[in-house]
């Protein structure tokens, strides 16, 4: 007899899971509270202009490509993907850039300029990254642990030397790189994890290799084609989605997790239900008086961000590229003291500025251009004074500012659509406890085994996916995250 599977929450973890169980013969079932799937990975398009809510770099393209091989299908096929190379212009605050590339001989060009010798330990530095990334693939992101021996085994003690675990990344970019431009340069990919560089282990070293090696990519369809298109293909296996179907509780009977109830009273029932939900709001508003639930406050979580979303009318300037960091490299370490010790605004905040229009001319009316801005802040503390108004204010006219010194003077005055995203909203409208825009964490006491499991403890049947649990955060991992899901369910609950 077939197994039914309910999966709670149609973002990126919970359609390629949908569309790999329902390849393998499961009849499932996706419920969505929003009237669209994507979850973060969603659009804002109005008069003319389209923008990424959610992801904006498509990374580790070879991640993607075993999905669409798993589902019997071809990436090019479904994504038109286009090479973004620059991978960034970085503005440092002394006025000086860097574009970052995997163009090598660039690179050593820029360098050279900066730090004598800094081309040379950009290769070493690609190197290790290479190993982390490899090694940390095979031997954690990539495959389960059942148990407690399948993380902490023999085989995997060298590993801690390897990855330098217990290094901090900035401390270890800082053994490559004397000039604090350049450790900023290659530190700031933490904020892709909601990671402040100075308490992020070693391991993301492997980050600079993704980008410089694999690449840094974009589709022509923006970041919501993956989302289109895995919906498409799981809808094509039978699987079936419901939306504006918000999840009250996931049921429990006996042990088992036997169906949920939705915010309008139905029951639905089901021989396995899937979480694809923030997990701490999983276990403190699915699951209630689950014994697990007074730990969700007590783990680390990832930054906030504010977000704008402007449509310019005007003149594309060339000033911007597809990607864009602004960094105040000269308060580096306590701007991330101010978001992740503080959780507030930084007083001189670094921020990213996505202007895909470049790659993408279609994003906007010919006449004019869209940029979206994305200033990392502080996640909820109930016990700071965080004005969120006054904060994305600030954070508004300090980007004002800053684009000024580039020679963007006129910046405000053509904005002619402007949409926002405070943590406020990112808790109200994607269930993200405290707001954390990235999730939990990706201190070295939350990853691999450490990290919160993929299977419910006490109700083997219950199963969660996405970037809160293992392996992580970000699209590629949570599609590895589906993956290992598929393992899970193939052994544990087989047809």
């Amino acid at each position: 007899m077939t197994k039914t599977v309910l999966i709670v929450g149609a973002g990126v973890g919970g359609i390629a899971t949908a569309a790999r169980l329902a390849k393998a013969g499961y009849k499932v079932t996706v419920l969505e509270k929003t009237d669209r799937p994507g979850g973060r990975a969603s659009t804002i398009e109005r008069d003319g202009f389209f923008f990424d809510t959610g992801p904006s770099l498509f990374l580790m393209p070879p991640t993607f490509a075993a999905t669409y091989a798993a589902l019997g299908e071809r990436m090019e096929d479904h994504l038109d993907l286009v090479r973004i190379d620059p991978t960034y212009r970085v503005h440092f605050n002394d006025g000086s850039m860097l574009d970052l590339s995997s163009d090598m001989h660039l690179m050593h060009e820029q360098l050279e300029a900066i730090e004598p010798a800094a081309s040379e330990q950009l290769l070493r530095f690609i190197a290790d990254g290479a190993m982390r990334y490899r090694k940390s693939l095979e031997q954690f992101v990539g495959r389960n642990f059942y148990s407690f021996f399948d993380f902490f085994t023999p085989a995997n003690l060298p590993l801690l030397f390897q990855l330098k675990p217990l290094v901090m990344h900035y401390t270890e970019t800082s053994r490559h790189f004397k000039d604090r431009r350049l450790r900023a340069g290659f530190t700031f990919q933490n904020m892709y994890l909601g990671l402040s560089p100075f308490e992020a282990p070693a391991t993301y070293t492997l980050l600079q290799y993704t980008e410089m090696i694999e690449g840094v990519w974009y589709p022509r369809g923006g970041m919501y084609s993956i989302i289109t298109s895995l919906t498409k293909i799981a809808e094509g296996f039978g699987a079936t989605f419901h939306y504006n179907a918000p999840v009250k509780r996931v049921d429990t009977a006996e042990g088992r997790a036997v169906g949920v109830t939705l915010e309008n009273g139905e029951q639905l029932r089901a021989d396995v239900v899937i979480v694809n939900a923030d997990l701490p709001y999983a276990y403190t508003e699915l699951l209630p008086g689950d014994p697990a639930a007074p730990r969700m406050d007590k783990l680390k979580y990832t930054s906030s961000t504010l977000m704008f979303y402007w449509g310019v009318k005007g003149e594309r300037t060339d000033k911007l590229l597809h990607h864009n960091v602004f960094l105040s490299d000269h308060v580096y370490e306590k701007s991330f003291a101010e978001i992740f010790h503080d959780h507030l605004l930084p007083t001189e905040p670094s921020f990213y500025i996505h202007a895909p229009v470049r790659t993408v001319p279609e994003f906007a009316p010919p006449d004019a251009d869209a940029l979206m801005v994305l200033v990392p802040t502080g996640h909820l503390d109930s016990q700071r004074d965080q004005d969120f108004p006054a904060l994305q204010a600030r954070a508004r006219e300090w980007v004002f500012q800053r684009l000024s010194r580039i020679g963007l003077t006129d910046l405000k005055e053509r904005i002619v659509l402007e949409e926002t995203l405070t943590p406020p909203d990112y808790r109200r409208i994607w269930n993200l406890a405290k707001g954390a825009t990235f999730g939990l964490s990706h201190n070295v006491m939350q990853v691999g085994y450490l990290r919160p499991h993929n299977r419910h403890k006490r109700y083997k049947n219950l199963y969660f996916v996405g970037a809160s649990t293992h392996p992580g955060t970000g699209v590629p991992i949570v599609l590895l995250s589906a993956m290992l899901i598929e393992e899970r369910l193939k052994r544990e609950q087989p047809l």
